[in-house]
């Protein structure tokens, strides 16, 4: 170990969990969590930094984004695709994503290629390399990116219009791959600019999980993470926040290559993060208590019962926001209906569900399921790693994580059917896709 890389543990985030999870900090700031699991000789290594596309500045929407792509564009030490040729040459893989609040790049390898993993992303948190060519090169891939991923392709359109109309304000409200306009305008220089100020070790995580000792794991990241000098810039964020809404907003999208009308419904809900005793656990038994399944209400209401639609599902994004977070419902109306009136059925189950409450039986059931789900999942250290990751990145502790199924247990039917006025229609928006005939 370095003498300027001693590590020591993070005071008050020691897990009790059955998942073993050690925690340290290098003196440049940076955080390491490791998560052993010794049942096939392989790891998982991730570097997140706190950072994603809420960090945009104001007009270059999509930055976070660009950048993680560059990232790949290579360093003096490894060129582009040195690093990928080696690691496909050992049975390994890697990849990268950007969150609104987070950005990770992770490799899979065998444990022995774990230090070379290490080198890789060090090196590219201090020394990558660009140039105009290649920032030209990959601004265009983005762009044709955004044509599949959004522009031809409605529904993800109505999806970007809701979000932006529910978050006018904070940054979280654009879309994690930017506006075209602005895409089109981002240079080498942004780039540059955003990775020099995201890119510090104090900002960022390394979460290793699979075949590693925690000691042995902490003794690499000493030397090799640990050897980068802390930046000393702030990590403080200054965001704009939403002002509460008491209006219900309407967007509609008509387009002519619209086979199947859809309903899009967004609610921005407290986060875990922002969620007061219970809150943030609450909505997420209610998001599967309604569209969870095919035993879920709005399932059984709507499709089985009524035959309104042919689909429809909820969702909590619980570990994707820092700040406020989404509760989203989404329908495929049968043909005889439009998405206003399966907008107005949804209402009607809602407004029921104020009267009449939850069954006990089936709020046990969902629990259940849910934590089951949790337990599958986290029988691949990938998923289990991704989910730590995204967690810590938004604000999160260990123990938070660790007490994760306690919580949700501890959830009552009387805490669900206090969580309902959070998705009055007055408070939300709602996104209709429709043909150009039915606008």
């Amino acid at each position: 170990m370095l003498p300027n890389s001693f590590s020591h543990p993070i005071e008050g985030e020691t897990s009790a969990e059955a998942i073993p999870v050690a925690a340290f900090r290098l003196v440049n700031g940076m955080q390491v969590v490791v998560i052993p699991d010794h049942r096939s000789p392989v790891v998982t290594h991730m570097v997140w930094y706190r950072n994603g596309s809420a960090d945009d500045p104001p007009g270059k929407s999509g930055i976070a984004h660009f950048l993680e792509h560059l990232m790949f564009k290579g360093t003096e030490r490894y060129p582009a695709g040195r690093f990928s040729t080696l690691l496909a040459a050992v049975g390994g893989e890697e990849n990268a994503f950007t969150g609104w609040d987070f950005t990770a790049y992770h490799q899979r390898a065998p444990r022995e290629h774990l230090s070379a993993c290490m080198a890789y992303e060090a090196d590219r948190m201090r020394n990558l390399v660009l140039d105009e060519a290649v920032v030209a090169t990959e601004r265009a891939v983005i762009l044709e990116e955004r044509s599949m991923v959004a522009d031809a392709k409605p529904a993800g359109l109505l999806g970007e219009v809701v979000a932006s109309a529910a978050i006018p304000c904070h940054p979280a409200g654009r879309p994690i791959i930017g506006w075209r306009h602005e895409i089109e305008g981002l240079t080498r220089a942004d780039a540059l600019a955003y990775y020099r100020r995201f890119y510090t070790p104090e900002n960022a995580l390394l979460l290793v999980a699979g075949d590693a000792d925690p000691q042995a794991v902490l003794d690499l990241a000493a030397g090799i993470y640990g050897a980068i000098p802390a930046s000393g810039l702030s990590l403080e964020r200054d965001r704009p926040q939403d002002p509460p809404t008491r209006a219900h907003r309407l967007v509609t999208l008509a387009d002519g290559t619209v086979s199947e009308p859809r309903l899009i419904r967004l609610h921005t809900v407290p986060s875990p993060r922002t969620a007061g005793s219970g809150e943030a656990e609450a909505l997420e038994l209610l998001a599967f208590l309604l569209g969870g399944d095919e035993t879920s209400i709005l399932h059984t209401r709507l499709v089985v019962e009524r035959a309104a639609a042919t689909r429809i599902q909820a969702s909590y994004w619980s570990s994707y926001f820092a700040g406020r977070s989404r509760f989203t419902i989404e329908g495929l109306p049968v043909p005889r209906m439009t998405p206003g009136d399966l907008d107005q059925a949804i209402d009607a189950v809602l407004d029921g569900l104020r009267e009449t409450g939850f069954e006990a039986r089936s709020v046990e059931r969902a629990k259940t399921q849910l934590v089951a789900d949790a337990l599958y999942a986290r029988d691949s250290h990938v998923s289990l790693a991704q989910w730590y990751g995204m967690a810590l990145c938004c604000g999160l502790s260990l123990d938070h994580l660790a007490t994760w199924q306690a919580r949700l247990e501890a959830v009552t039917p009387e805490a669900l059917r206090a969580t309902l006025p959070l998705l009055s229609r007055q408070g939300g928006v709602s996104g209709h896709l429709v043909r150009p005939e039915a606008a």
